[in-house]
């Protein structure tokens, strides 16, 4: 067995604090094939199956797989053009895809060869993006964790098309990202309708876990969410009854609803 990383303890830890579904991915883009690592899946070569790059995604976060995707593994346009793999001139002689590829985020073309993806807990190769699939709930918490840090504010469009492109080519440049899984990842990699991307750059992701574990260490971490019934009145915190008193608010001193009848 390998020698686990930084990278990997970052992903173990993730995966225990957060509880996702499926393991956070570790994404590198490749300059060149001989940036491959041994034992990596390459779907047209060891399969002989071609491969939409979400359904590569969905191998290294459902089944631990570290899959290199080539233009000859590529199944689907929106790779192609995200990530450099194509001419973007290309695209402008089809009606179809003209409106959609001048809207996508893009890489430099002809700078990468393609892209190669890992579960983070696992990966072998220091990541240039992190993509973390959760629910809203997760996305929540990790927002509100980073948040005690001064980050956690995530300015990103949300657009239905090409999640491959919006969920990697964001992270790679240093920002955070939130993705909506495109019809083709519902529809044929298997992500779930109650998820939802989360991409961060790798200099953000020590940061993320040591936010969840400071929430962890105070009991607010995910693993402590309970679904209770909806409580008037609710225990807050005292700057929650000093801000109400200057707002000119009840403090909680007094019940503020009226009881039902």
């Amino acid at each position: 067995m390998a020698e686990k990383n930084e990278w990997n303890g970052h992903g173990e830890e993730i995966e225990d604090l957060l509880r996702p579904r499926t393991s956070p991915i570790a994404i590198r883009m490749l300059e060149s094939e001989t940036d491959i690592p041994p034992g990596a899946l390459r779907p047209k070569r060891d399969r002989a199956v071609h491969l939409a790059q979400c359904q590569a995604f969905s191998l290294s976060r459902r089944q631990g797989r570290t899959v290199a995707m080539l233009t000859e593994d590529q199944w689907c346009w929106g790779p192609m053009m995200a990530y450099g793999l194509a001419d973007p001139g290309i695209a402008e002689a089809y009606p179809e895809l003209r409106d959609e590829v001048r809207k996508m985020p893009r890489l430099e073309p002809g700078r990468y060869v393609g892209i190669l993806s890992a579960p983070l807990k696992t990966a072998g190769f220091r990541p240039e993006a992190v993509l973390v699939y959760c629910n809203n709930a997760q996305l929540l918490h990790m927002l509100h964790a980073l948040s005690f840090a001064g980050e956690g504010r995530v300015d990103t469009p949300l657009y239905p098309i090409a999640s491959c492109a919006l969920s990697v080519v964001p992270a790679l440049e240093g920002r955070y990202a939130v993705t909506l899984p495109d019809p083709g990842e519902l529809g044929r990699a298997l992500a779930g309708e109650d998820e939802i991307i989360f991409s961060l750059p790798p200099a953000k992701v020590a940061l993320l876990v040591a936010q969840l574990r400071a929430f962890e260490e105070r009991k607010w971490g995910y693993r402590h969410h309970a679904f209770l019934e909806m409580r008037p009145d609710f225990p807050r915190p005292e700057f929650y009854k000093k801000f109400m008193r200057e707002c000119g608010g009840d403090a909680g001193d007094l019940p503020v609803w009226p009881e039902e009848p």
